[in-house]
């Protein structure tokens, strides 16, 4: 038994193995906050495990308002998803505030 090849990213009640006490155990990263992990856990899965990686930051977008308030965004892909419980992506877009200026704006009614 064990958790040898068997590792799952997140909650996964399909992802057991027989312990040592022929019980069943855990082989997903959730066992860790419950306490259910089989005796080889720490070996065979979190060496496993890989982070989220993300690529930069892409350029600002264009006021989504010509006149007035409006929004920008920004995004940026994943370049390494996670695995095996890995840490998660953080947030991929991003947006803030802009105030259009087209110069017709002072003539529009």
């Amino acid at each position: 038994g064990g958790c040898w090849h068997r590792c799952c990213p997140g909650r996964n009640n399909a992802c057991w193995a027989l312990g040592a006490r022929r019980a069943r155990c855990y082989c997903d990263s959730y066992c860790e906050r419950t306490g259910d992990c089989c005796e080889d856990y720490q070996a065979a899965c979190r060496r496993a495990a890989v982070g989220c990686v993300v690529g930069p930051w892409g350029p600002w977008s264009g006021c989504s308002s010509s006149c007035g308030v409006g929004s920008r965004a920004r995004s940026r892909q994943v370049t390494v998803p996670p695995r095996h419980g890995g840490q998660p992506c953080p947030d991929l877009k991003q947006r803030r505030g802009c105030l259009g200026e087209h110069p017709t704006c002072g003539t529009a009614k």
